[in-house]
């Protein structure tokens, strides 16, 4: 368990938590869709966007609500499993207060996407 918030313990987060995503029966043919080979990037902007956020490093330039609109066949099953495969990562990589920020955020951005696709944000 990491007891820094850094830019280590997120590259730590990002890799091991899209390896499980690269797995994941529901998750995995969403992602594969929308990013094809191109982990390496992906992976790489998913750290920026982690530091930006929970480090205030603004080293992620984006917009994360329009590029995610783009994607076709969301459902809400597929926010259910990325939130509680990413609460798994979090709880086990970070110190609980850390974890529960991390968790702050996440079901923030995955309401206001469910707003963009159904119109309604499902309690998580």
């Amino acid at each position: 368990m990491y007891s820094e918030l850094n830019r280590a313990s997120i590259t730590t987060l990002v890799n091991e938590f899209y390896t499980d995503i690269r797995r994941d029966r529901v998750l995995q043919p969403v992602f594969d869709g929308a990013i094809g080979a191109n982990w390496e990037p992906h992976l790489e902007r998913m750290v920026d966007f982690w530091c930006s956020v929970m480090l205030a490093s603004g080293e992620f330039k984006g917009n994360v609500f329009g590029k995610h609109m783009q994607l076709q066949g969301i459902e809400m099953e597929h926010f259910r499993h990325w939130l509680a495969l990413f609460e798994t990562h979090v709880r086990r990589l970070f110190q609980p207060e850390v974890a529960d920020e991390f968790l702050v955020v996440a079901r923030r951005i995955a309401a206001s996407l469910q707003y963009g696709y159904f119109g309604r944000a499902e309690a998580v």
